[in-house]
């Protein structure tokens, strides 16, 4: 038995056609705790819905998202990888591993107290973002033994 992806309940963003194919990259990215790379989503409705999706597809999806803004891409530094997170009205910093690549969510934002907006003069700022890079305990324990 599959656990669908697409939940009919849901309403979607205006703005946009929601084909059932744009609806379970919607619902993988909405439940997501991290960002995920295109493959990790893939991989994630092939195994939910068996759809038969092309991994192309998913990329048109997560392109026509991001032209309207519903998600955010990054590349991190690290490995290069390329991960979408949904927008969710927050946001959301990270530390990736340098060995095994987990990605750490930071609980806040160092910049919360900043005034970006007003302290950069004569420029708007509409976003920021922060990496950190480093070990995970479980490397740094492994590189000390």
């Amino acid at each position: 038995m599959h656990n669908h992806v697409c939940d009919t309940t849901t309403s979607y963003p205006a703005g946009m056609k929601w084909t059932k194919q744009r609806k379970d990259v919607y619902h993988v990215l909405a439940h997501a705790h991290e960002p995920m790379s295109a493959v990790q989503i893939y991989q994630q409705i092939e195994k939910e819905e068996s759809a038969g999706y092309a991994l192309s597809t998913i990329y048109r999806i997560l392109t026509a998202f991001e032209e309207k803004g519903y998600v955010s891409k990054s590349t991190f530094m690290g490995d290069g990888t390329v991960v979408y997170e949904w927008n969710k009205g927050e946001h959301t910093h990270y530390a990736l591993c340098l060995s095994c690549h987990k990605r750490v969510a930071l609980p806040s934002c160092p910049f919360e107290h900043v005034h970006l907006e007003s302290d950069a003069g004569d420029f708007t700022v509409t976003g920021h973002k922060l990496e950190l890079y480093g070990y995970c305990k479980d490397c740094e324990k492994q590189k000390l033994s």
